[in-house]
């Protein structure tokens, strides 16, 4: 039975939101690759796949069937059917998002596609939430994914080149997570959600697509200082800051950019395309990337802390890169853009 919410939600500052009620992150899936697995963080999520075409006969087909398994693993550990889902907000990195929309279809469930290229975890939680606190849904699911051999073919070259890359490339993370969000408490959530900071396209002009960490540092810096800013909070008011996807290249360099506004993140701030591989054993150089890499990491690492109390509260960053081919092609810029969202450990 859904509650009534109390509709004291608040727009705070220049662009944030605070919630009148907390939004539940009811249950969440997480299922990765093989090499995804063989990292420091493979013990802790819920699925480890050996075959990283999951039954398709391309790539593409690979991570649909990735979306849709971690959905239904979703629904399964919360014991709840695809019928109580009134909306899902889903996302990947292919053209015309083409992942979810294959993955997803057969669930027959009112669907929001959204691309907010790697940051899209993020941007599918903030308007699930936005959704529920307005009081249009009581249950949803925020599902991203994506696929190290669908987004070579994407953004750069089929594996068949055999191109070499450079070390400030990051490695698209084979995974997905999915989030079941709510308006009530269910005594097993694993969250609550309590305030969003959406975030502005920032575009420096660098136009290195194998860099995109340090692309996407300047749009995390924006959001993480207009949060800050927003509520008037300190980085020590979160165990953790953590960003989505800068990698080792662009961990410094987030840190730099808000120390020249006075801001120190350097003891809170972790970023998920750091943990979620070994960079001295397993050859991935800057790090991970792609939706599926805050996702998962979110869903068996991050949720795990405040589950188990070890942190009050974190604020989630994940960062995108917002290229295409053709943008690329000619010659234009790589912008950035990231989304902020205050998740707390259930009291």
């Amino acid at each position: 039975m859904s509650q009534k919410r109390d509709n004291k939600n608040k727009m705070i500052g220049k662009q944030s939101i605070e919630f009148g009620d907390p939004i539940y992150i009811q249950c969440s899936a997480s299922i990765v690759g093989k090499k995804e697995g063989q990292g420091p963080l493979g013990e802790l999520f819920d699925k480890i796949s050996m075959d990283d075409m999951f039954g398709g006969n391309s790539w593409e087909e690979a991570e649909s069937a990735l979306q849709k398994e971690t959905v239904q693993l979703c629904l399964q550990k919360a014991n709840v059917q695809i019928e109580d889902i009134r909306y899902m907000f889903a996302g990947d990195l292919l053209g015309q998002s083409i992942a979810s929309s294959f993955g997803l279809a057969e669930y027959n469930t009112p669907l929001f596609g959204l691309y907010g290229a790697c940051s899209t975890s993020a941007l599918s939680i903030t308007l699930g939430a936005i959704t529920i606190a307005a009081g249009a849904a009581d249950k949803v699911m925020c599902v991203t994914s994506s696929h190290f051999a669908s987004a070579e073919k994407e953004f750069r070259f089929p594996l068949e080149y055999g191109n070499q890359r450079p070390l400030s490339a990051s490695w698209t993370v084979i995974g997905s997570g999915a989030f079941l969000l709510s308006d009530t408490k269910s005594g097993r959530d694993r969250g609550v959600i309590t305030a969003v900071t959406p975030g502005k396209i920032v575009d420096f002009g660098l136009k290195d697509s194998m860099n995109m960490g340090m692309c996407m540092v300047p749009a995390a810096a924006d959001v993480i200082w207009n949060h800050l800013q927003d509520f008037d909070r300190a980085p020590e008011y979160y165990d953790r800051i953590v960003t989505g996807d800068l990698g080792h290249v662009g961990k410094q360099g987030v840190i730099d950019l808000l120390s020249q506004k006075g801001i120190d993140i350097s003891k809170q701030h972790m970023d998920c395309g750091i943990e979620i591989f070994d960079q001295a054993t397993q050859d991935t150089h800057a790090g991970g990337s792609g939706c599926g890499c805050a996702a998962s990491v979110l869903s068996a690492y991050l949720l795990k802390q405040l589950e188990t109390h070890k942190w009050k509260r974190i604020l989630f960053v994940p960062t995108g890169a917002l290229l295409s081919k053709v943008s690329f092609n000619e010659g234009k810029p790589v912008p950035g853009i990231a989304h902020a969202v205050v998740i707390e450990a259930v009291r």
